[in-house]
């Protein structure tokens, strides 16, 4: 069960993200803040052969849509806890499916997905749960791929957001090795998402694992 803290931050993170909606589709924070990891992703999945896709915090639909689009896979859903980026992401793309829901309480049956994806939103998760998850609605040899805010050096905010429920808040690229092992995974790739020289301040990380 989820715990109340967990709950409490859940409810914060939604209702900013149902006010600050309109915000996250400004071009220039599109392009040079999320645009990388999404490309990422996108590459991931062209060589996995996935057919059942979801966007796990997928926003306003951008990543979702862009999947539904580029690659069209038989079946993709976006998922969000926000009314607010759901409304958006419904007027974006009638071909996408989008659900309301926690990572960490996905609105689908075991071993349905072939592919879970989930960029700049896996510090918001309770990270162990929403892994487990991800392994739980996936068939077998289906794909996870994280994109994540993971700092080079271990900053003072880091060890301030830390805590027993969360203690890999923004997790080095060993930490995260290890909760995917945790939750069943074996990762086939990790790497710096690819950014222009002058953005690479963010420093994220994508780390793709397979389900056995």
């Amino acid at each position: 069960m989820t715990s109340a803290p967990r709950r409490t931050l859940n409810d914060a993170v939604t209702r900013f993200w149902s006010v600050a909606a309109p915000l996250y589709d400004q071009p220039f924070l599109q392009q040079w803040v999320y645009r990388p990891a999404h490309d990422e992703v996108i590459a991931a999945l062209k060589g996995s052969g996935a057919l059942r896709v979801a966007d796990i915090a997928c926003g306003t639909g951008i990543l979702a849509s862009r999947i539904s689009e580029e690659l069209q896979p038989d079946e993709i859903y976006g998922v969000d806890m926000s009314d607010g980026m759901l409304a958006q992401a419904r007027a974006r793309s009638s071909d996408v499916q989008w659900r309301k829901g926690p990572a960490e309480h996905l609105p689908f049956a075991d071993g349905t997905l072939d592919a879970v994806v989930t960029t700049s939103a896996f510090h918001f998760f309770d990270q162990p749960a929403a892994l487990r998850e991800f392994c739980r609605v996936l068939a077998g040899g289906g794909l996870l791929a994280v994109a994540t805010l993971s700092p080079r050096q271990l900053l003072p905010l880091h060890r301030l957001s830390a805590n027993r429920l969360n203690p890999a808040h923004n997790p080095s690229p060993a930490e995260m090795r290890a909760l995917f092992d945790g939750a069943g995974f074996r990762v086939s790739e990790q790497h710096r998402v690819r950014r222009p020289a002058w953005t690479r301040v963010l420093s994220d990380l994508i780390t793709v694992g397979i389900k056995p």
